[in-house]
């Protein structure tokens, strides 16, 4: 279903999917969560993740904001690219660049975690984004970084497939089996409820575009190394980030000497559960000053 409305045009909550058709490219499908209505904002999570991830902040974003969360191609609900789509940052960067377009989207607020944070400073470089927040973005490692980062991440999606849905069930009931499950990512895992608990592991578990996403991270190239001087642009990071040590972004702040660097106590790789309140602000906060 091709879904393509006005920028600033309430929208009921309700997940949907767009269909993006790049010129001389086959077209492919994008899922995605619209609300509110504002200053659009687009929320891009990270690698094995999808779109729900952002609900902890979704409520407090669209009182004041259009909030579009999508699922990256491969991952959530969002079908692999087609064959032959390459998932390296030159390729996907640009089809996002025309999923805002299919979504009736002009330079949107970009806001992104991990994965996504990286994407949403790339689009920015690349004029389809008029401010970002990035929390806790890829692509500030050394590669003993990066290889930790990794395997780590395949050790989660190991995990993930590994584990019969219904002991999933069960530990998810738990506090302590949700910390089991998703400690890697959360500071405070018991704050995530078990059903979403559940629909991410099957997330990692089924995400299509994991693999091919790895692989190019693991290039050289997958370094972000370029100043972002005429855009707002925050960069927050846990203090507790286990997965992406927080030293990292002393090399973003370096990276972008205009950006703000904002710590964030008490939180994981994944904020957004970890403190929404904090993380919301800190979206406004960036909003506010285009």
């Amino acid at each position: 279903m091709t879904a393509v409305a006005s920028p600033h045009a309430p929208v009921p909550a309700t997940e949907t999917f767009v269909h993006v058709s790049p010129a001389g490219r086959p077209g492919f499908d994008v899922a995605y969560e619209r609300r509110g209505s504002g200053e659009p904002v687009v929320l891009l999570h990270g690698i094995g993740h999808h779109w729900q991830a952002w609900e902890p902040v979704l409520s407090i974003l669209s009182a004041s904001c259009e909030v579009i969360a999508l699922d990256l191609p491969g991952f959530g609900d969002s079908p692999e690219l087609p064959e032959g789509v390459s998932y390296e940052l030159d390729s996907v960067v640009p089809l996002l660049g025309e999923t805002f377009t299919a979504l009736g989207l002009d330079r949107p607020h970009v806001v992104g975690n991990s994965l996504g944070g990286l994407l949403a400073l790339e689009l920015a470089q690349r004029g389809h984004a008029r401010s970002v927040t990035a929390l806790s973005p890829a692509g500030f490692w050394t590669g003993a970084e990066r290889r930790y980062a990794f395997a780590v991440l395949m050790g989660m999606r190991a995990g993930a497939k590994g584990i019969p849905d219904g002991l999933l069930q069960r530990m998810a009931r738990s506090a302590a089996g949700r910390a089991a499950l998703t400690s890697t990512i959360y500071a405070r895992p018991g704050r995530r409820s078990p059903e979403a608990v559940v629909a991410e592991t099957r997330s990692m578990r089924s995400a299509t575009g994991f693999l091919p996403t790895l692989k190019v991270g693991r290039t050289p190239e997958v370094l972000f190394d370029r100043d972002i001087p005429d855009l707002p642009v925050t960069i927050g990071w846990g203090e507790k980030d286990r997965l992406l040590l927080r030293r990292q972004g002393t090399r973003a702040k370096k990276a972008i000497p205009g950006a703000r660097l904002v710590r964030l106590p008490g939180c994981g790789h994944v904020p957004m559960n970890d403190d929404p309140a904090m993380v919301a602000r800190l979206v406004l906060e960036t909003v506010r000053t285009v």
